[in-house]
Order: structure tokens, then C-alpha cells, then sequence
């Protein structure tokens, strides 16, 4: 069998595994459905320029992107990251090693099926947003925001596979990885509008991909669009992440449980 074939068998394989843990799936998509009503029910009155367009618009067209970008970052970092550690420490990763499956397809399998979940979440968050708050859908910007979220997905992905080398053991994933990316979601315009946050939370933040991301997308989602909505420096920030991500996985990336 071919090794393509393999990893289209891969995908399938980790598909179904997802679908029969349906807790895990509920879960799945039910946490930015959660964030986004809870977000707009606190902060749904309020209106905001950040778009800069000549009047003000609801938060709600903030939420969407925002939101989208959480469930992007939540299927390819934060789920790929704990699953594979789980993995590695149940002597899995180790036994797949001991098999014909070629390593790379294992790891295609699992980064194609993050994407997938993530793809289904925009598609979900983004009809949402259209049905329940009126906020309409990208036009002639669409393209630039398939684009963000592509780099996006790939560079979290990329860097969800690099923290498992910080990740000590299974029981402490779910720690490591919340701590390296929560206080990122809160200063990286995507809980929270930092409309007038301090310069120096702001320069602190541009460091890491989460803020380039999240910018990208309200960009491209911006109700008042002036060009095609791409953002070169937020991409190039987003694609150097994933390199590093790449590099890093190639040199630190274990099969092996730590313990």
C-alpha cells in the first residue's frame, strides 16, 4: 500500500476515533458556542471602532473572528498537544515506531484531523454569528481570511506537536498547555477588545502568534472592509511560528513516554 493511501487511512482512523468518544466531541464543539453566547451576553450592548470605519458596530463583529480564532487554536494546539502526550505515555507512540506505518504518516493523520475539526468550528461559529447576531460573512476579504486561517492552523498545529517536548508526563498536559496559551488568549484580542490596552502588554503580545492571528482574521472580517484584507507582516509573523515549530519538533519531538 502506497504511503499515501496510508495516510488517507490515518485520517480516517483518527476520525473515527473522535467520533466515538462523543463526550470529547460535545465538548469539542460546544466550548467556543459557550464563549461566544457568554461573550455577547456580557459585552452584547456594547459597540466598538477598532474596525476603523466611520461609525461604531457591535462588539458581536469583534466575537465572530475572535472566537474563530479560539476554536482554530483550540483543534490544532491545544488538542493536538494533549492527545499526542496521552499517547506517547500510553506506550503508543513507542509501538507505533515498531510498525511498518511510516512515523510521518501518523503525524499527518492527526494534524489533518485537527484541521478538519477546526474547519468544522468556523464553519459553525461563523453561522452562528450570521443567524443569531446578524454579522454578516466576509465578501470580497474571504480570501484573505481562508488565507489567515490556513497559516494560522498550520503554525498551531506545528506548535502543538513542539510543547509535547516541554510536557513532562500525560497527567500534566492539560497544565503545561493551558499555561502557555491562556494568558495569550486574554492579551491577544481574543477574550477580550484590548482597545486601549497598555503599549508595553501590546509589544509583549506582538511577540507571539496568537495576536497576529487574531488581527488577521478581524482584518478579514472587518464589516467595512477598505482593501483585500490580507495583513503581509501578520502572516510572516504566523509563518515563522510554524517554521520554528516545524524545527523544533524535528529536533526535540519524543516517541518515547517519559516515565
Amino acid at each position: 500500500m502506497s504511503d499515501l493511501r496510508l495516510a488517507a487511512r490515518q485520517v480516517g482512523y483518527e476520525n473515527k476515533a473522535f467520533w466515538r468518544n462523543p463526550a470529547a466531541a460535545f465538548f469539542t464543539f460546544a466550548f467556543p458556542l459557550m464563549f461566544l453566547v457568554i461573550f455577547n451576553l456580557i459585552f452584547g450592548s456594547d459597540t466598538t471602532a477598532r474596525f476603523g470605519c466611520a461609525r461604531k458596530f457591535s462588539v458581536s463583529n469583534f466575537y465572530i473572528p475572535a472566537v474563530t480564532a479560539f476554536a482554530v487554536i483550540s483543534a490544532c494546539y491545544t488538542n493536538i498537544a494533549i492527545t499526542v502526550a496521552f499517547t506517547r505515555d500510553e506506550g503508543v507512540l513507542k509501538r507505533l515506531r515498531g510498525t511498518p506505518l511510516p512515523s510521518w504518516v501518523y503525524l499527518f493523520g492527526r494534524i489533518v484531523h485537527a484541521i478538519i475539526i477546526a474547519i468544522i468550528l468556523v464553519v459553525i461559529v461563523v453561522l452562528f454569528g450570521r443567524a443569531f447576531y446578524n454579522v454578516d460573512l466576509p465578501g470580497k476579504t474571504l480570501p484573505a481570511f481562508i488565507a489567515t486561517l490556513a497559516v494560522g492552523a498550520a503554525c498551531f498545529s506545528s506548535l502543538g506537536l513542539a510543547v509535547t517536548a516541554i510536557i513532562p508526563n500525560a497527567d500534566a498536559s492539560p497544565a503545561v498547555v493551558n499555561a502557555t496559551i491562556l494568558p495569550l488568549l486574554f492579551i491577544s484580542d481574543v477574550f477580550i477588545p484590548l482597545d486601549k490596552a497598555p503599549k508595553y502588554l501590546a509589544t509583549f503580545s506582538n511577540i507571539f502568534p496568537v495576536k497576529h492571528f487574531s488581527h488577521g482574521l478581524l482584518t478579514a472580517y472587518s464589516p467595512c472592509p477598505t482593501g483585500t484584507g490580507f495583513v503581509a507582516s501578520d502572516l510572516l509573523v504566523m509563518g515563522a511560528w510554524c517554521v520554528a515549530g516545524v524545527l523544533l519538533s524535528a529536533r526535540f519531538f519524543s516517541w518515547e513516554p517519559r516515565t
